[in-house]
């Protein structure tokens, strides 16, 4: 039968029974994960029956090697893995794609931060692809820029205070509200939403069209309580209020996605990607135009926030894979897989470490032998804590071998019953020849 025979059965449902058959006849039963990517990447190309026994046959031989034994210790080989090579990362943070201003944290500081499970990167960043019909269009990836980058006051105008009048001015700059794409209602809105009526009131000042300044005046303070005593009655100075009313009116957010603090573009083969420094990812995936399906960022929790466990896991493989291959290091992806299942198998993020996969371990001996020994070994004799040796860490503490390999196997020989066991004689030591 040809592929194409079996496309017209049942597509690649069809294709991936028809795989599992194959794979069940070598000898190797396949994971659904797999069925489906081989389904899939073969259900595109047109082979014959022989054709797909062969490639069946390939990846069941390879997917055997790739197996681990039942008492392999895999944790022990992984952090070996991953630690050695580690121990030859580089503590710098590197400038980003050619900007000063921008920078991103790359060696073993970001290999720290992701075992830790670090709500916050130290450098939070975003990559954002557009919709495949705008990826061409510079304009139109321009425009999304904008709509992501933040946008505050000072980006757009003049912020300045007249000390004899207690107001700050606010003067539009029309140059830079056309390169935002802001204009002055967006202005004029962000002002009177965000400024406090009770202290401060927005006017119109001199002038005319859309540079025309904003005044921001001090209120005048309600008199005090005829009731309130002396030492009650304090006045705050009034250029005091002015200088907050004027650092309040640079903090003001007119336009943006909250946390974007700049947005590059960049054009990498035939499409133009957006950078971001700062990173907002349930944000951004609501702004039209963005390409849900590839924009990510180096934040995992925001990942896991917005998509769940598995894609948070996904971008843990991915994040440590790339950290480690930047410094030119080679580390088995399984490896990292088997770091990453342990850190999210319980539905959420959990750091390797005393508050986390570490201080949760069964082991008294193994907790105690990560950090805080002290502390654990008192808490666990006031409870009464019984440490049944089961694991490596605590079997080579005491200095017994370990239940792994040949470890883990009692060798007893019994006789047959009613035989005696032939103990067999040394053999006799030559005479030693006479002295002639």
């Amino acid at each position: 039968m040809s592929m194409a025979e079996t496309k017209k059965v049942g597509g690649r449902e069809a294709l991936g029974e028809k795989i599992a058959e194959i794979a069940k006849k070598e000898g190797a039963i396949f994971p659904p994960s797999l069925l489906i990517e081989l389904a899939t990447r073969l259900s595109s190309l047109k082979v014959t029956s022989n054709e797909l026994h062969k490639v069946v046959r390939e990846v069941a031989q390879r997917f055997q090697k790739a197996q681990v034994d039942s008492h392999e210790s895999v944790g022990i080989v992984a952090a070996q893995s991953i630690g050695e090579p580690g121990t030859q990362m580089t503590l710098r943070t590197f400038h980003y794609a050619g900007v000063a201003e921008m920078n991103v944290t790359l060696g073993l500081p970001r290999l720290i931060e992701l075992v830790d499970a670090r709500r916050v990167p130290s450098t939070p960043m975003m990559t954002i692809f557009v919709d495949r019909k705008l990826k061409a269009d510079r304009e139109a990836v321009e425009k999304i820029a904008l709509q992501v980058e933040v946008t505050t006051v000072p980006d757009v105008a003049a912020i300045g205070t007249v000390v004899e009048e207690l107001k700050v001015v606010v003067s539009p700059q029309a140059a830079l509200m056309q390169a935002r794409g802001a204009k002055r209602a967006d202005l004029e809105r962000s002002l009177m939403e965000n400024l406090d009526e009770r202290q401060f009131k927005l006017t119109n000042g001199s002038g005319s069209g859309e540079t025309r300044p904003f005044e921001i005046h001090l209120q005048e303070a309600p008199p005090p309580s005829p009731r309130a005593k002396k030492d009650e009655i304090i006045e705050e100075m009034p250029f005091k209020k002015l200088l907050e009313a004027s650092e309040e009116a640079r903090q003001i957010r007119i336009k943006g996605i909250t946390g974007i603090r700049r947005a590059l573009i960049k054009k990498e083969k035939d499409e133009y990607v957006i950078y971001t420094e700062g990173s907002n990812l349930d944000g951004v995936l609501g702004i039209p135009g963005v390409d849900a399906g590839r924009t990510t960022t180096n934040s995992v929790f925001e990942i896991y926030k917005v998509f769940g466990v598995e894609a948070a896991r996904a971008a843990l493989i991915q994040e440590t894979s790339r950290t480690l291959s930047e410094q030119g290091l080679a580390v088995d992806i399984r490896h990292l897989m088997l770091v990453s299942d342990v850190m999210t198998n319980e539905g959420d993020i959990r750091a390797i470490g005393r508050h986390g996969i570490s201080g949760k371990k069964t082991s008294v001996l193994a907790r105690a032998a990560f950090e805080i020994t002290a502390a654990h070994l008192l808490r666990a004799a006031i409870t009464g804590e019984v440490d049944e040796l089961k694991g490596v860490a605590e079997n080579i503490i005491v200095g017994q071998p370990i239940t792994l390999g040949t470890g883990a196997v009692n060798l007893i020989y019994r006789p047959s019953s009613g035989t005696p066991m032939a103990i067999p004689k040394p053999p006799a030591a030559p005479e030693p020849a006479e002295a002639k």
